[in-house]
């Protein structure tokens, strides 16, 4: 007897591909209020390009590589049984959802993941081998990933581990990634000796309010119906958001005098990617001390740059990655079968013993090794073929009128001319800071 499709769950979810596709725009302009004033376009369309290129590779091999029957028994990569979405037609089923609604949902993920990473190299990235790196990345990288931790016979997956929407798929393996993609660049002319502040607050928080908005899909609709499960992992998206907003002002007040409209936005992304991994396993105490701990943490996660030497541009690292593996291990103390099921598996807090937090615990590394590894070649790789940093004339005369013929703002086109002489000072400087040519 075939499946049948559930109305009300495809209409959910219908509704969710659309707000996790919203989160990428968010993104552009989180990430473009973020840099300065002479790199915002570009920063916008490194964001905006990533959806076209990833929508690509996905319906070519993507989808089949991540979902596809298991290749081998071993978990670790899918077949291409469904390569162009070959043999999936309107009446395929997964779950209670139409198979095409869900290749897409998945899709969305795939697209902000690959986006995240720009923040890691923001003001001195090449679009053209950004264009290059994307739909690589997202076949070499994300795609296996997902299939290790969502796809049917993947290895994680079948050890036990949990990540309900995305801790290890979307932010270890975008925060690993962005790591490996600022060794690579090396760090912008005057890392560490000038102040590189954001230069539209509003523009970064209208950001974040749709990421918020939008993370409300991304963690709710992977329950792919509508139900009390979605419900739960609603109310906790909105929680964690909250702790995670009031952890990072704290830590603010405490460390420098002042709560900061920056750390606003900062704290609710912390907060909403830990989140990400625990929403389905922990109830709502649950989550208000995942957002709290993330938040918390990652205020001081993103000073290592400082301490350690990359320059990880917009805190791809601080926020993403040491989120994600806040969230990711968390679970391993907290989950509770409120959320798993009768039968699930419960966090050493709950009674379940150490058990579950082993089990994440192997996870984390092995996906961020993995996703630093080969993001670390595949970059280094375009970087020797084709150069993936801009000229130190255009990184400090402005990304945006170099490579785009545009500005965002007129006033500003000016302020951003390279004057006589710069040249021999940025060959100076580059050289100080031991920046790549490109």
């Amino acid at each position: 007897m075939p499946v049948k499709v559930d109305g009300g769950a495809t209409a959910w979810l219908l509704a969710c591909t659309a707000l996790v596709l919203l989160m990428t725009p968010g993104l552009a302009f989180f990430y473009g209020g973020m840099v300065r004033a002479k790199s915002v376009l570009n920063m916008i369309m490194m964001s905006f390009v990533s959806i076209a290129l990833v929508t690509l590779a996905w319906l070519a091999a993507g989808y089949s590589l991540a979902f596809g029957p298991d290749l081998g028994g071993r978990g670790l990569i899918g077949a291409l049984d469904h390569v162009g979405l070959r043999d999936i037609t309107t009446q395929s089923v997964t779950g209670q959802v139409p198979t095409l609604l869900f290749a897409t949902f998945q899709l969305t993920f795939a697209i902000i993941t690959a986006a995240l990473i720009s923040g890691a190299i923001a003001d001195r990235a090449r679009f053209s081998a950004w264009m290059v790196f994307v739909p690589i990345w997202a076949l070499l990288v994300y795609a296996p990933i997902a299939h290790w931790v969502w796809g049917p016979g993947g290895w994680i997956h079948s050890l036990g581990t949990l990540d309900y929407a995305g801790g290890l798929v979307v932010e270890i393996a975008s925060g690993a990634s962005g790591l490996a993609m600022a060794l690579v660049l090396g760090p912008r002319v005057g890392f560490k000796a000038e102040a590189m502040r954001p230069h539209n607050l509003p523009l970064v928080l209208l950001g974040a309010g749709l990421l918020w908005f939008g993370w409300f899909g991304f963690n709710a609709g992977s329950a792919l119906s509508a139900d009390g499960t979605a419900a739960a992992v609603f109310l906790n998206t909105l929680a964690a958001g909250c702790t995670g907003l009031l952890g990072w002002l704290v830590v603010e007040q405490r460390r420098d005098g002042h709560p900061t409209t920056f750390g606003v936005a900062s704290g609710v992304v912390a907060g909403l990617v830990a989140i990400t991994p625990s929403c389905g396993s922990v109830d709502v105490l649950g989550a208000l001390v995942i957002g709290l701990a993330a938040g918390v943490t990652c205020s001081y996660a993103v000073g290592w740059k400082f301490r350690h030497g990359y320059d990880d541009s917009l805190d791809v690292v601080g926020v993403h990655l040491a989120g994600g593996v806040v969230g990711t291990l968390m679970i391993g103390l907290l989950a509770t079968r409120a959320l798993t099921g009768a039968d699930g598996p419960e966090g050493l807090l709950y009674g379940g013993g150490l058990t579950q937090l082993g089990r994440q615990a192997v996870a984390v590394p092995v996906v961020g090794l993995y996703a630093f590894a080969v993001t670390y070649g595949i970059g280094k790789l375009i970087h020797r073929l084709m150069g993936f940093r801009v000229s130190e004339e255009d990184e400090v005369s402005g990304i945006d009128l170099a490579l785009h013929a545009e500005t965002a703002y007129d006033h500003g086109v000016l302020d951003h001319a390279v004057r006589p002489g710069a040249r021999a000072v940025l060959r100076e400087r580059v050289r100080d800071h031991d920046v790549p040519r490109a």
